[in-house]
């Protein structure tokens, strides 16, 4: 047949046929939009999440007392950077905030701007930051939640600190950090060292933690060894730690979204299953006439399968436009908190686009398969009886 008239009928038997078709693509639609949206979702935030991650520190060290963390001997300090393999060691200042009119928790973290590692850190989270005005204003660059809370009690311009020896420490806002280090740096309030030495009552031969960098991977299983040896009471957390936790926790939500959806697709193939072995009187004619002139069993399902492909490429099509609009336009709400959770201040993150080609084929399978066997079993069916019996 030729391809103009093979266009016209297969237009044609779509337009026959546009209630049931309309129906099926409104499903289908749907379908698509709520697996994308929340795989969009999951991706973004694990790319997001591994990006800053990997500015981290390889290994992290703690005192523990107690099984609690407390303040670590800066003294350590010398004896880790004589380990083979050890980059560079720095400490870390850092601590929770309590905000008692919201009930609410800050983390203060201490920024030294003249530190290689804490300046790139700063400089990529503040675009453009003039680290010259933060050293000379002694100032502090705040999350966009702690904002939030700030400006909701009238503290437009600084803010008012109790040291743990009742001690009032003022300190102005310099800034706020952008949407995109929301993720984790939401509730978070960026200080010099000193500080946040006053505010949490760090002394200056503590720190909160030593951070370590370890540039090749074959030696940090080694150098792991011989933290542990080094001192009995401390904790040892490894980037690889950390980054799978949350790889752990990706996975968790990801099964178990993909399994309360697995139910739903087993019900989709059952709709489209009973739609399609159901066939109309008029389609069964349909078939039966075109193999009645001629046309072999191959080419009706060819035929068939055309018109439903077109079908259930617009319905993915849709799907992935509005699944794509939702998440990294609107910001997927209600679906990000999944995710983020409600632990203390609200995450207003800022989800970046961000796609797997693997993610669509993955998608893309899930979904055409079950729809076309769905299809043509039926239609097969139909085609192999004999266009008489059809007919009757």
């Amino acid at each position: 047949m030729p391809a103009k008239r093979l266009i016209d009928l297969l237009f044609l038997l779509l337009y026959r046929h546009k209630r049931k078709h309309l129906g099926i693509f409104a499903l289908s639609s749907l379908i698509v939009f709520v697996l994308l949206s929340f795989m969009l979702t999951a991706q973004s935030l694990r790319h997001s999440l591994g990006s800053a991650l990997e500015q981290q520190p390889d290994f992290i060290v703690q005192k523990v007392r107690g099984g609690r963390s407390v303040d670590t001997p800066l003294a350590w300090m010398e004896e880790f950077a004589r380990i083979h393999g050890v980059e560079r060691v720095a400490p870390r200042l850092f601590g929770r905030y309590f905000y008692e009119p919201n009930e609410t928790h800050f983390t203060l973290i201490g920024i030294d701007p003249f530190e290689a590692q804490s300046s790139k850190l700063l400089e990529t989270l503040v675009a453009g930051l003039d680290i010259k005005r933060f050293i000379a204003e002694d100032g502090m660059i705040i999350g966009e939640g702690v904002k939030a809370v700030l400006d909701h009690h009238h503290f437009f311009d600084y803010y008012v600190f109790r040291a743990p020896d009742r001690a009032k420490i003022e300190v102005s806002i310099l800034g706020v950090l952008p949407r995109e280090a929301a993720a984790l740096g939401n509730d978070a309030v960026l200080l010099g060292t000193e500080r946040v030495r006053e505010i949490l009552g760090i002394d200056e031969a503590h720190a909160t933690d030593i951070a370590l960098f370890v540039p090749n991977p074959l030696e940090r299983d080694t150098v792991r060894d011989k933290l542990i040896m080094a001192h009995f009471d401390t904790r040892i957390i490894a980037k690889s730690e950390i980054e799978k936790l949350y790889e752990r926790l990706y996975n968790y939500k990801s099964a178990l979204f993909l399994s309360l959806f697995t139910t739903v697709l087993l019900g989709f193939m059952m709709i489209l299953y009973a739609r399609y072995q159901g066939l109309h009187g008029s389609e069964r004619r349909e078939i039966a006439i075109l193999r009645a002139v001629g046309w072999s069993i191959k080419e009706v399902l060819s035929l068939k399968l055309l018109e439903n492909t077109l079908v259930a490429l617009s319905a993915f099509a849709l799907g992935f436009v509005l699944a794509y609009m939702y998440v990294f336009i609107l910001q997927a709400p209600l679906l990000r908190e999944v995710f983020m959770g409600f632990e203390n201040l609200p995450v207003h993150l800022w989800l970046r686009p961000y796609l797997e080609p693997s993610t669509l084929i993955t998608v893309a399978l899930l979904y055409f398969t079950p729809f076309m066997a769905s299809v043509l079993v039926p239609v097969w069916r139909a085609a192999i009886t004999e266009p008489l019996e059809a007919m009757r």
